[in-house]
């Protein structure tokens, strides 16, 4: 999966990570928090602080480390929460971490790690658009449409 974008659900104002699946039209929101929203925009649009914000933080501690995050997942989808694993390479083992999945997608735009989900996560909770997508405003305005008419209890979705 790649991250497709960032945007806001319309009743909340509470923002939503768009995954989108390398192969076909399926598209996973996820909602998130603010702080994670922030991290993973200001990565994907290039932008950077003056000091390290958390997510820089623990990529910089597991570079000195000799540590790579090899993948991040989105796992399953319990009670409408999301989960998430990051699987870490260290000293020619892999360690998974249980993780949030805003905070794995975070670490996954800094390291450049890819990105997947459960099967069973995308069965039940992506989006389907039926014909094929190529531009990107159309599918942001879908999305946008989509996010107008339903809330985070519509929708099995959540990141706590």
């Amino acid at each position: 999966m790649v991250i497709y974008g960032v945007s806001f659900d319309m009743v909340g104002k509470q923002p939503i990570v768009l995954l989108k699946a390398v192969d076909t039209n399926k598209f996973l929101p996820i909602w998130i928090g603010h702080p994670e929203a922030a991290a993973i925009l200001m990565k994907l649009q290039g932008a950077s602080t003056p000091r390290p914000m958390t997510h820089d933080l623990l990529f910089d501690m597991l570079g000195e480390l000799e540590v790579t995050c090899t993948r991040v997942s989105v796992t399953e989808l319990r009670e409408n929460t999301f989960y998430a694993s990051i699987t870490l390479s260290v000293n020619g083992r892999e360690v998974e971490i249980d993780s949030r999945p805003s905070d794995a997608l975070a670490l996954a735009v800094r390291s450049g790690a890819p990105i997947f989900a459960a099967e069973d996560v995308i069965a039940e909770s992506a989006i389907e658009f039926e014909h094929e997508v190529e531009d990107t405003e159309e599918v942001v305005d879908k999305f946008k449409e989509f996010l107008d008419r339903v809330t985070p209890e519509d929708f099995a979705g959540g990141d706590t």
